[in-house]
């Protein structure tokens, strides 16, 4: 591979530490109803953030217990709680936070 090429790994990385792109990346993981497709996605953004270490940081959760929980087969409470929504016609949702502490100003969809 040429030094100068990324591969589509990275390009994803990098493209998901855009927060409106990693809402969009979440949520059509979510649209697609896999959990597990939405699981791994969710992994791919987390890297995107600073990865495990940092997430166990800011949640004060063990780096081992993160790991279960994304998992494939470490999170049958999303699992269910999808199922119980798409029963009802419902679904998730990702949507970015007020991005204030960022120094962003926060929008609103109209």
């Amino acid at each position: 591979m040429n030094k100068r090429s990324t591969s589509y790994q990275e390009y994803l990385i990098d493209s998901l530490k855009d927060h409106e792109e990693a809402a969009g990346y979440l949520n059509a993981a979510l649209a697609d109803g896999d959990i597990h497709g939405f699981l791994l996605a969710l992994q791919n953004v987390i890297q995107a953030r600073g990865g495990i270490s940092k997430l166990a940081e800011k949640t004060h959760k063990s780096r081992t217990s993160l790991y279960k929980s994304l998992s494939l087969k470490g999170n049958p409470y999303l699992k269910n709680t999808n199922e119980i929504l798409d029963a009802i016609g419902m679904t998730f949702q990702i949507v970015e936070r007020d991005n204030k502490r960022r120094g962003r100003k926060a929008t609103r969809a109209a």
